[in-house]
Formats: C-alpha cells, structure tokens, sequence
C-alpha cells in the first residue's frame, strides 16, 4: 500500500520518466511480482518512462523492454533482453545464475533458459519432419484484476495457473516455461496438431469444471469478491530445426478463450 501511495503521489505531476530505485528490496515472492505488476500497469495506465534500479536480475529481465548493466560502475551491456544470448562477459553468467533460480517463483515451471534448454535436448533427438507442438497460454484482464483485488492477489492468480497448465501438460510429456507476466508457453515434443487440440480441449473443459474454482481457491479469493478473467490458448505445429521463437508466435495467432471466470459462476 505505500508503494502504491507513492507512485500515485508521484504520478500527480504527470512526470514523463519515473525512477524506481530498488522497489523490491526486502520484499517476499508474490510482492515483488505484484510490485512489478503495479509499475507496468500505471507505465501503460499514464504513458511516462520507467526506469528501474534493481539487483534483482530476473526483476529486470521480465519486464524490461531495454537493459543497462553496471560492472565495477562500467556499463558492460546495453540492448534488449533477449540479446544476451549472444553477449560474452563474465556478468552473463552471473545473470544467468540467477534466472536458473527464478524457477521456484514459478511453481516448477522453467526458467526461460532452462526451456530453451530443454527445448533443443527434447528436439535433438527427433527426425527433421517430426512434429511438435507449442501451446501458448493467455490470461486477460491482468491490469483490471490487480486493479480491483490487489496485484499480489493478481500475481496469485497467475501463480496458480502456471501450477494447473504444469500439472496437466506435464503429465502427458510437455515442459512449461513463463514468458512474461501473464503469458506461459508448453511444449508438447511428442505431439502433432491432432493429438494437442484433443489434449487441450480437455484441459479447457477440466479448467472450466473445476481449475478456475481451484484458482480462486489457491488465491484465497473471498466468495463474495467480484471479479472476472478468461484464459486464451493457441497451438501451433513445428518441426525438429525450426526457430522456437516463430512457432510461438504463430500459436499466439491462433489464441481463443478457453475458459472465462464470471461472477455469475459462483452464484
């Protein structure tokens, strides 16, 4: 609540840069998370630059557009997030480190790294014509939910349906991983398009059956709390060899609601 107090109070001049010097110092898990929800919603909300000061690598990686990083007080990088691959400098490695343990924020599921990892050990193996399938996983009106429950409550939610679509996926082969703060994308390495449609048709009417009410369970949600969000899922077909980055760009185009969570459900 007072961070929240003074980033209102800031926002009151209409500024166009905000600094943001370590805001999630000394904070648990979902606070960070729901500290960064609230940045990047009032930065969309009223348009100004934020800029933010952190020590905590995977603060920055998630919803940074541009990154600056200091060594020794020099700056050793300068550029997007994803263009670290590529960078050679003993600080990556450190950055590294600390996305590996960005894995336990996310209830099991991998870390960015570790997926794509995992993406090219699972798909070394197979045939170049061998299909795979990605699932991208959306949920809408983050901002709204955070607005009128709390971002940590939002940032619960959002913990709890990583946890249901690494329970359900994982038991039939496929490896998870959060993109970013209300996205996640699955891999189902021994699946064509046939097979996953069936597979996620299941996971749509089990999530409307049953997971949104464990949701707002897990999220210790009051029954008498309004609220309403849906979850959108698209699928797309790879082979062995393609570039991960263009399947999951093209299962986001395929995205449609699977499940919506209205007030009415509950009564």
């Amino acid at each position: 609540m007072q961070k929240r107090v003074a980033l209102s109070r800031a926002l009151v001049t209409d500024p166009k840069i905000v600094l943001f010097d370590e805001p999630t110092t000394g904070q648990d898990l979902i606070r960070r998370n729901a500290i960064l929800s609230m940045i990047v919603e009032y930065q969309r909300r009223f348009c100004f630059t934020a800029i933010l000061i952190s020590h905590e690598l995977p603060d920055v990686f998630f919803i940074s557009n541009r990154i600056i990083a200091l060594d020794q007080g020099k700056i050793v990088f300068e550029g997007a997030p994803e263009e670290l691959d590529g960078f050679q400098h003993p600080f990556v490695d450190e950055f590294i480190e600390s996305l590996e343990g960005f894995q336990e924020h996310l209830t099991g599921l991998y870390s960015r790294r570790n997926f794509k990892v995992r993406y090219q050990v699972a798909l070394g193996r197979k045939h170049p014509h061998d299909a795979y399938v990605v699932a991208i996983f959306s949920m809408n009106e983050l901002d709204l939910l955070g607005l009128n429950l709390g971002h940590e409550t939002a940032q619960e939610v959002i913990k709890s349906l990583g946890a249901y679509i690494n329970k359900h996926f994982g038991a039939v082969g496929g490896f998870s991983s959060r993109q970013n703060r209300d996205q996640f994308v699955t891999v189902l390495p021994f699946s064509d398009l046939k097979e996953a449609e069936g597979i996620l048709e299941d996971f749509g009417r089990d999530l409307g059956d049953q997971g949104l009410c464990d949701i707002q369970a897990d999220a210790q949600i009051p029954e008498d709390e309004c609220f309403e969000f849906s979850v959108l899922a698209g699928l797309a077909e790879g082979k062995s060899g393609d570039e991960i980055e263009s399947i999951i760009e093209l299962a986001k185009s395929q995205q449609k609601i699977i499940g919506r969570f209205l007030c009415e459900m509950r009564r």
